[in-house]
């Protein structure tokens, strides 16, 4: 009995150990489990609602504006941008123009916001042959353009992204383009069809540019760039892109909108959007383009890159079957924004203004009063309103581009902490109940204070194809301060390069003029300019350093240039392949290069050079009576420069060792070569001590 007790329970006892630990490791797998899923998901949420930093801007619209700065210098200063019907594009505008609006075929309206240089473009730039060039869009060509400028407001040099997963989202229509207005000229057949599609608009930038990531053109009308600015914020998240380009572009082909709007009675008659005003008689028709660079800010911040202001959140939706196929509908816009705000994780009282859609119309505007009313208004009261305005008072309806516009209006308004002016709205709508205050039209520039919180702002856009879209902007986040770079003209003896490059000896002429623009009264350090030059810009064919140990000599140099001269403190020079990959080459000087105390500073500052020229000390130790150290830190009892028999080799020593310190920051050379018999010396010894895995040593005498 005690036998088969003891067994049993021993049995029992080791069963149950077992059964224990089995439960015991099942459980901390499942504990694991669920705690590995958690992070995902987590990371999955937290990826998903990311906020996008914009990096960078550009923009052409009307009133000659070439620039973010530009755009902002109108609307600060409250400039109406409307004018004539441009004269160089084919129209009929005497035939096409009647004051009557129920004369057919005809417009009532003959003023407009235009981009009256759209016909110019720098075809040899971009590789593109005159004859495609001719039978291009110019929606193609500015949006070629303004890309590559927001490129390089960015300091980012767009050729090291060939290949990239780059995103290239753009917002167009009014597709009307005919060249001279009438037919194609002769010679171009075969490139009307790239032309003039849609599709190529964004193609054409992936194809110039080499981008591997998504190209998308789309139109829903007036709301286009805004949606092409939401999809792309999608797809970076999504993680389709590393980077994106949104963009927009009008640029009217042909006066059909304005005879179409004609007909509905839809234009104002002067051509001018009067956005929540008592006498809004209809929109304007305005062209323009606009790009916006994104990235997640999570690598525009590991990347170093600025970040002008953050999109929080965006929605996009339609009305369905509303009250018209055009017709705004108050229901649908207060449903976009709503879901932008949830996107972005906010409530309606974190927004301060909003960049409205307000194109001027009768029926529009109020619709969009009584959404904003409905959506922000509620959490608002008379002392703490939200302001309202819109970009389309001062250069009209830009249609595709509107969007994207409003997108770079608000992002100089966040940064200068200035809620613009609307014109035109001195006496508001009747058809809107202001009483409440909720709800206020900027008639007025205001100040937009810090509030201990980021500054934010939404903007509008809807389609006339009933498609809407809300985007969520807040201010950059505080940048650490840098740590003062030591180098600066001016400040010490350090001599500094400022590099320029262009396609042509006509176009440096202006970029050297445009610099110069930019710098001459700026509050820049030359260090930081001349660090921007050298890696945030593409190195084009024609080149030029201006080189300069403080400003005053670096800004001379620039106003020579821009002069056409050559002034002694440039360099110019012509690279006939500057898209090829060409490995470097070490060239050692040899004998006459020498000075004293050449080497002393290296020996102090760099490790890697040490330690090469320590080597370089034990190589020549069986060799000669002297210390390789002690003759360039000139110790007293070694050997000068003056004799043959010390001067080369210390030559040799330091040639090796600043090779040495070349490879340490990455470049390897594809040779090393000499043109003096102490070059060759040195050249073979270099080999011998393996300068690079790949190096070839090639050994040349004169």
């Amino acid at each position: 009995m005690a036998n088969t007790d003891n067994t049993g329970n021993a049995g029992t006892t080791g069963n149950t150990g077992t059964t224990e630990d089995k439960l015991r490791d099942y459980l901390k797998r499942v504990t694991t489990d669920l705690r590995q899923t958690r992070h995902r998901l987590t990371d999955l949420e937290t990826r998903a609602h990311e906020p996008i930093a914009i990096v960078a801007t550009a923009c052409h619209m009307p009133g000659g504006v070439r620039s973010p700065e530009d755009l902002w210098q109108i609307v600060a200063d409250g400039v109406d941008t409307v004018s004539d019907l441009p004269t160089d594009r084919g129209w009929d505008i005497e035939a096409l123009y009647d004051p009557d609006p129920e004369r057919i075929g005809t417009s009532y309206v003959r003023q407009g916001a235009f981009l009256y240089d759209a016909a110019e473009f720098d075809a040899g730039f971009f590789e593109i042959s005159p004859r495609e060039a001719t039978a291009m869009d110019p929606q193609q060509r500015l949006l070629l353009e303004t890309t590559w400028e927001a490129f390089e407001r960015a300091g980012i040099d767009p050729t090291t992204l060939r290949g990239s997963s780059t995103g290239v989202f753009v917002g167009a229509s009014n597709q009307a383009y005919v060249p001279d207005g009438t037919s194609a000229p002769e010679g171009i057949e075969g490139h009307l069809l790239t032309g003039g599609s849609a599709a190529v608009l964004s193609g054409r930038i992936s194809y110039s540019f080499g981008f591997e990531g998504p190209a998308v053109s789309l139109d829903t009308m007036c709301s286009s760039s805004l949606v092409a600015l939401h999809l792309a914020v999608r797809a970076l998240r999504s993680g389709e892109c590393s980077m994106a380009v949104a963009a927009g572009a009008t640029v009217l082909g042909s006066m059909r909108n304005f005879v179409e709007f004609s007909r509905q009675r839809g234009l104002a008659v002067d051509g001018r959007c009067k956005p929540f005003a008592a006498g809004a008689d209809g929109t304007g028709w305005g062209e323009g383009v606009g790009v916006v660079l994104l990235e997640r800010l999570s690598d525009a911040e590991a990347q170093g890159h600025q970040v002008l202001a953050v999109i929080r959140g965006s929605a996009i939706n339609q009305d369905g079957a509303s009250n018209g196929l055009t017709a705004p509908n108050g229901p649908s816009q207060q449903r976009v924004i709503r879901a932008a705000l949830a996107d972005a994780g906010l409530s309606a009282a974190d927004v301060d203004v909003v960049e409205a859609h307000g194109t001027g119309t009768k029926l529009g505007d109020p619709i969009e009063a009584q959404a904003l009313q409905a959506t922000y208004g509620r959490e608002r009261d008379a002392d703490n309103p939200l302001w309202i305005g819109s970009l389309k008072s001062n250069i009209a309806h830009t249609q595709a581009a509107s969007g994207v516009a409003g997108i770079i209006k608000m992002v100089e308004s966040l940064r200068r902490g200035v809620a613009p002016k609307s014109l035109h709205g001195e006496e508001l709508t009747p058809h809107v109940d202001w009483s409440d205050g909720t709800l206020r039209v900027l008639t007025e520039a205001v100040d937009w204070p810090e509030t201990g919180r980021p500054r934010r702002a939404g903007v509008s856009s809807f389609g006339g194809s009933g498609t809407n879209a809300h985007v969520i902007l807040e201010q950059a986040p505080i940048a650490e301060p840098a740590e003062e770079d030591a180098v600066e003209a001016g400040t010490t003896d350090a001599v500094l390069p400022w590099l320029l490059s262009a396609r042509s000896e006509a176009a440096l002429k202006e970029q050297a003029q445009r610099l110069l623009d930019r710098v001459d009264s700026a509050d820049l350090r030359a260090v930081d300019i001349a660090h921007a030059l050298a890696t945030g810009r593409a190195a084009l064919e024609e080149r030029t350093a201006v080189v300069g140990a403080d400003r005053t000599e670096l800004l001379n140099g620039l106003r020579a240039l821009a002069r056409g001269e050559r002034p002694a403190n440039a360099v110019r020079g012509l690279c006939e392949s500057p898209g090829a990959s060409l490995d470097p080459v070490f060239v050692f000087p040899g004998q006459g290069a020498q000075w004293v105390g050449m080497a002393v500073e290296l020996l102090d500052s760099s490790p890697v050079f040490a330690a090469r020229f320590a080597q370089c000390a034990v190589a020549l130790d069986e060799f000669v009576e002297w210390s390789l150290v002690d003759v360039v830190r000139g110790v007293e009892g070694a050997p000068g420069f003056d004799r043959v028999d010390v001067v080369q080799p210390v030559l040799w020593a330091v040639m090796v060792s600043l090779a040495a310190l070349w490879e340490s920051y990455g470049v390897k050379p594809a040779a090393v070569v000499g043109h003096s018999q102490g070059e060759i010396a040195a050249a073979v010894v270099a080999g011998a001590l393996s300068l690079s895995d790949g190096a070839r040593v090639v050994a040349l005498r004169s």
